[in-house]
């Protein structure tokens, strides 16, 4: 009468777990559902969701997720497999792969980039569709 069911993971999105300023984490982050980090973390950092770096944060390590917004600091290798906006306080050293990439003026962006190119197909007047590379 009262089961309760486990949630899929698909619950998960949309919901934010929160590291708070004046936290310290040393070590790794997995997680499903999108992150917002003010704390400092040195260590590496995965998700599907979307991770936000607040203007106090900071992260040292390697960061794979979807989406990631960075207010505070950086330094390492970040792989953002749609967008990565870099706010105008933000600080970023290393090596960054995107999707999309929106950087505000007087952000520190010291890295190199590489941006992944989609190829999609286009329907050409006479009917027939070629591949063309979007940057």
């Amino acid at each position: 009468m009262f089961d309760k069911k486990a949630k899929p993971y698909t619950d998960l999105l949309g919901k934010t777990n929160r590291i708070v300023e004046g936290t310290i984490i040393k070590g790794d982050i997995i997680s499903q559902a999108d992150f917002r980090l003010d704390g400092e973390l040195t260590g590496n950092f995965k998700s599907t969701g979307k991770l936000v770096i607040g203007p106090a944060g900071s992260v040292t390590g390697d960061i794979v997720c979807n989406n990631a917004d960075i207010e505070g600091k950086f330094n390492g290798t970040i792989q953002v497999t749609e967008i990565l906006n870099v706010k105008a306080t933000a600080s970023i050293h290393g090596e960054v792969s995107v999707g999309k990439l929106s950087v505000e003026p007087g952000a520190d962006f010291s890295a190199s980039c590489t941006m992944s190119t989609d190829t999609k197909k286009q329907s050409l007047p006479d009917g027939q569709e070629t591949k063309q590379k979007s940057n």
